[in-house]
């Protein structure tokens, strides 16, 4: 639902976050070969279900049938006693843009890698993702390095962290 403030701005309801489960699995896939040129294989977003940093965020009247409208798989990896977060995939439907989905994802999955007890979060993304990487920044995610080449495509990846 959109309302208008005084102002004359819209304001949107923030969207709902929950785990993934397996009927979201088509629309996840859908939104993930639309957003990247590299998507994942079904199969491999299929590997992350009950994971806790496998989220979706939805969108529209939840009496109704909502839309997935974005989602983020994050998970933690050992780290010398500590166990370190990893972004893995942040995606949103390209119309849901600009509506606080990825911020809600985001911040949802840094609480979930927080309850692991991971020290901190890393990511990769794309050196030429000026949207994605602003977002991160947003989160006081750092670069640490730039790995040349990372895509297939030939497209150098930032290395972002944050400690948690």
């Amino acid at each position: 639902m959109t309302t208008v403030s005084p102002d004359g701005s819209a304001e949107s309801d923030p969207p709902t976050v929950r785990p993934a489960e397996r009927a979201d699995l088509l629309e996840i896939h859908r939104i993930e070969q639309t957003v990247f040129p590299q998507p994942w294989p079904f199969s491999a977003l299929e590997s992350y279900l009950g994971e806790d940093g496998f989220l979706v965020a939805e969108t529209g009247d939840p009496t109704t049938a909502p839309t997935v409208a974005g989602y983020v798989v994050a998970d933690t990896v050992p780290n010398h006693g500590t166990p370190l977060g990893h972004v893995k995939d942040l995606a949103v439907r390209p119309d849901n843009r600009r509506e606080g989905i990825a911020t809600a994802l985001l911040s949802r999955a840094l609480g979930v890698l927080a309850g692991t007890g991971a020290g901190s979060v890393k990511l990769e993304v794309r050196a030429d993702n000026e949207e994605a990487r602003r977002l991160y920044r947003g989160f006081d995610f750092e670069h640490r390095k730039t790995i040349p080449n990372y895509y297939s495509n030939g497209a150098d990846a930032y290395v972002l962290v944050r400690t948690l």
